[in-house]
């Protein structure tokens, strides 16, 4: 006997449809097995798709993330765009997700009854040397990176190089499994900076996103990064755009606060617009 689950489509990290990242948010997953949740990740096809569930802890509601190959402890995009997506029947300014990488606070700003922009307080990164910089630089084209590539672990790890200038990122023509055989299941962001002003690709294809629209996972721990390696200083937030070579223009702010012991708190914002529902009967 079938049973019909309802979804809905959501834009994330864009003001506006059919830009920013996709997310697929199946606002009731209540008896989904978590095979059939894979297939489904996978017949959607965007970069994740998130499947909400009744909380467990301390949390309001909790869920689970797919991209089309694996699930995931914790992504950006899918945090907030399944906040926006339940804000509204929920009716609440602040929603506390459970991930399997621990409760995400997200704090929901609204203009009437419409949520405009939301804040995501994510996990502190853990950060660690990535050892094969030589072999990664020789997969993305590049001859090198102004800061040192280093590892940082959310629940999603990304290693981040950066480049001098804006055009030398757009110009980016990685070779994509060159890429996957060099970092595995870790996404590589690649990023140009003018103070806070950031331009940033980010590559896994590993996971099944050869090219990711918007990437809040890495926007945190990028503003770390900055911010460890005095580019800016600890609680300045940056602006960062992605998306735009892929057509789906992004705009994602982030900063972390902290000294010299490290970041003592990490937080990614920007918007999100629910643009279809749908369901599946299966």
């Amino acid at each position: 006997m079938s049973r019909t689950y309802r979804y809905l489509i959501v834009d994330v990290f864009t003001g506006v449809p059919l830009a920013g990242n996709q997310l697929g948010v199946f606002t009731d997953a209540r008896g989904m097995p978590a095979e059939l949740m894979q297939g489904l990740a996978r017949e959607l096809g965007f970069s994740e798709t998130t499947f909400v569930l009744p909380a467990e802890s301390d949390g309001d509601v909790r869920m689970r993330i797919f991209t089309p190959a694996r699930e995931l402890p914790f992504a950006g995009h899918p945090t907030l765009g399944t906040a926006f997506a339940l804000a509204g029947p929920l009716q609440s300014t602040t929603l506390r997700i459970e991930t399997a990488a621990g409760i995400v606070p997200v704090a929901l700003e609204r203009e009437g009854a419409k949520v405009v922009f939301g804040r995501m307080q994510q996990p502190l990164p853990t950060i660690a040397p990535f050892l094969r910089a030589g072999d990664l630089f020789a997969a993305l084209g590049v001859s090198g990176s102004s800061l040192p590539v280093e590892l940082y672990d959310n629940g999603v790890p990304h290693v981040f190089v950066m480049l001098e200038s804006e055009a030398e990122v757009a110009a980016l023509a990685p070779d994509v499994a060159r890429l996957a055989s060099v970092v595995g299941q870790t996404g590589v962001s690649c990023f140009a900076a003018d103070g806070t002003r950031v331009k940033t690709r980010m590559f896994a294809p590993e996971l099944g996103v050869t090219e990711d629209p918007a990437t809040g996972s890495a926007a945190g721990p990028l503003a770390v990064h900055l911010a460890r390696h005095g580019l800016i200083g600890w609680g300045e937030e940056i602006v960062i755009s992605q998306g735009a070579e892929i057509g789906r223009p992004s705009t994602l702010y982030a900063r972390a606060e902290g000294g010299p012991d490290g970041a003592s708190l990490v937080e990614v914002g920007g918007s999100a617009v629910v643009v279809a529902r749908g369901e599946f009967a299966v």
